[in-house]
C-alpha cells in the first residue's frame, strides 16, 4: 500500500513537473521541494512497525505535534506579517493557512517550510491581503552561485544581493547555497 502511494505521488510530481516545464507556468497553491535537501529540524525518523500499539500511536502523535510546533516556531521566528497562522502536516506534505500581508511574505513562508528536511510538498492556502507581482522559484543545482543565478534571471551577476535579500530565511550566507534548495527570484520573468 505504501509503495503504491509513493509511486502515485512520484508519478503525480513528475507529471506536474513536465507540465510546468512545458508551459513555463507556476501553479500557485502546491509547491514541490526536494525532501532531503533542507534544514534538519526534525531529527531522525523512528521506525514504525506495521500495526502500531496504542503506546506507539501515542508516541507518534506526540512526535507529530512536536513537528508542527517546530514548523510553527520556524515561521514565527521570521517575524513576518502573517496572521492566524495554521500549520498541518500529512506525511511529507505541509499545509499552511492564514493571512499574509503580501505575496512575497506568503512566498517566504512557503519557502521556509518547504526547505526543511522531510518536507516534499507545501500546500499554500495563505490568503494575501495586499497583492503584488509574483516571483519565480528556482531550484539550486550543483555548481550554482547566487551571482550565476542573478546572471541567468537578470542578465547581471552583480544583482545577486536581490536574490539573497529575498531568501534570507533560507540562505544564511550568500556564498553558501546547496543543491535542492528552492529560492525566490523577485522581479524576474519566465
Amino acid at each position: 500500500m505504501m509503495l503504491l502511494k509513493l509511486t502515485t505521488v512520484l508519478l503525480w510530481q513528475l507529471t506536474l513537473f513536465n507540465y510546468l516545464c512545458a508551459t513555463k507556468t507556476l501553479l500557485m497553491g502546491l509547491f514541490s521541494f526536494v525532501r532531503d535537501a533542507g534544514r534538519k529540524l526534525f531529527g531522525k525518523k523512528p521506525a514504525v512497525p506495521a500495526g502500531p500499539t496504542v503506546q506507539e500511536q501515542q508516541q507518534a502523535d506526540i512526535l507529530h505535534r512536536h513537528k508542527l510546533d517546530l514548523l510553527y516556531n520556524l515561521v514565527n521566528s521570521m517575524k513576518l506579517p502573517v496572521y492566524n497562522l495554521g500549520i498541518e502536516a500529512d506525511g511529507e506534505t505541509v499545509i499552511v493557512t492564514g493571512e499574509a500581508e503580501t505575496k512575497s511574505v506568503a512566498e517566504k513562508v512557503v519557502l521556509a517550510l518547504g526547505n526543511v528536511d522531510g518536507v516534499s510538498l507545501v500546500d499554500d492556502r495563505l490568503t494575501v491581503l495586499n497583492h503584488e507581482p509574483e516571483a519565480l522559484f528556482y531550484t539550486v543545482v550543483k555548481g550554482d552561485s547566487l551571482s550565476k543565478i542573478a546572471k541567468q534571471f537578470y542578465g547581471n551577476p552583480m544583482r545577486y544581493p536581490e536574490i539573497f535579500e529575498a531568501n534570507r530565511e533560507v540562505v544564511q550566507n550568500p556564498d553558501l547555497i546547496q543543491p535542492g534548495w528552492v529560492l525566490r527570484i523577485p522581479g524576474a520573468s519566465a
